[in-house]
């Protein structure tokens, strides 16, 4: 009977009903593709490997290592594997065409990251082929490349016209592993540049360390930092998630903003909600008061209208979770490069079920005591 009294009265006003759920709708939905963008601003530092630290210039990431580091890195104690990694930013038909190429070792890089999952005879295929790359799933499917396909970039850093071989295709074993990337042969690069550009060959971007005890990861980036102390090229060693944190960290005014306006969506709707709720329950106090000459307890009248916030607030939020995934889809393949990992977490779903029950709680809080306190001889005369 209390359900049934509950979806009545939240049908009596059909139109209000409407745009309240609308609203309700639109907030969720919003709140949820805004934390979705949160949690893609750190992909890159959630997917990080607790096995991997990164080496770089001690002055500026823009400064390259030299490739001599290389042997003196897989002495020191704990290093178990080294491999480089050099951003290429090169140009695909046009500057809009953004996505992140790097130059990297073959032979170590793809043992350093279980994470792409690369068929063995493209694989072997890439080996053999010195202008040979290996792109992400997300990235081929988005130009549509297909193995075999020459692949022209128009350097930026490295100038020159370069043409690439795909050779491989790599999927990612989980959903927030980065397939958006462009991988060809560091050897490749540093030959056209000994030849081009002879002062820049023989350097890397970064060293990427693979360690067997992550629980020694700041005592080993101590020892590889120390091993080129005081040299022409110091070394700033990290974890790899502080190493992607690092890039975070510069835009973390805009997060904070994102952030702030989610909840500020979630406020408005909630002053929406209870607006509405206060208005149904002003309409119905005679009502109220007759319900409690017949016999009805003041928590009960009360839990009547408690109960249709909370039923709204719920059905309206269901609508907005369940329209969240298809809208993130299409807004993840329009951002393209932007956010190569947009997927929507559970914990985003669980944070817009707890905004759509707080929601419908404190909007139905005041007009529920309202209606619960109302005085009989006050409702009655109300009718007269």
């Amino acid at each position: 009977m209390f359900l049934r009294l509950v979806s009545r009265n939240t049908l009596r006003h059909k139109l209000r009903t409407a745009l309240t759920l609308l609203g309700l709708l639109v907030a969720i939905l919003a709140f949820g593709l805004l934390s979705t963008v949160v949690d893609a601003w750190y992909a890159g530092a959630e997917g990080a490997s607790s096995t991997r630290l990164i080496t770089r210039s001690s002055i500026s990431l823009v400064f390259p290592l030299p490739i001599t580091y290389r042997e003196r890195l897989r002495q020191i104690d704990g290093v178990s594997t080294v491999t480089t990694s050099n951003w290429f930013g090169g140009v695909y038909v046009t500057p809009k065409n953004f996505f992140p190429q790097f130059a990297v070792d073959g032979e170590t890089y793809f043992s350093l990251y279980p994470e792409f999952i690369l068929d063995d005879a493209q694989y072997k295929a890439f080996m053999r082929d010195r202008k040979g790359a290996v792109v992400g799933r997300k990235l081929a499917d988005r130009y549509g490349w297909q193995i075999g396909d020459t692949v022209p970039l128009r350097g930026t850093i490295y100038a020159g016209n370069w043409e690439f071989v795909v050779r491989g295709i790599y999927d990612g074993r989980e959903a927030k592993t980065d397939t958006n990337q462009f991988i060809f042969h560091w050897q490749y690069l540093n030959e056209t540049v000994k030849r081009l550009l002879p002062r820049r060959a023989d350097t890397v971007g970064i060293y990427i360390l693979g360690i067997d005890a992550p629980d020694r990861a700041a005592e080993i980036s101590e020892l590889v930092d120390a091993q080129f102390r005081n040299s022409l090229a110091e070394t700033l060693t990290e974890t790899e998630k502080s190493f992607q944190l690092g890039f975070v960290a510069m835009t973390e005014a805009i997060v904070v903003a994102i952030r702030i306006v989610s909840y500020l969506v979630i406020f408005i709707i909630m002053a929406v909600m209870a607006n509405t709720m206060a208005m149904s329950a002003r309409e119905r106090l005679p009502e109220y008061a007759t319900l409690k000459a017949l016999g009805f307890q003041p928590w009960r009248v009360g839990g009547l209208v408690f109960g249709e916030s909370v039923f709204m607030a719920m059905v309206g939020g269901a609508l907005g979770i369940a329209l969240t995934f298809p809208v993130a889809e299409v807004f993840g393949q329009a951002m393209g490069s932007l956010f190569p990992i947009f997927h929507v977490s559970i914990g985003t779903v669980l944070l817009q079920i707890a905004c759509s029950v707080f929601v419908g709680l404190v909007a139905g809080v005041v007009p529920a005591v309202r209606a619960g306190n109302v005085r009989i001889a006050d409702g009655l005369r109300a009718v007269a």
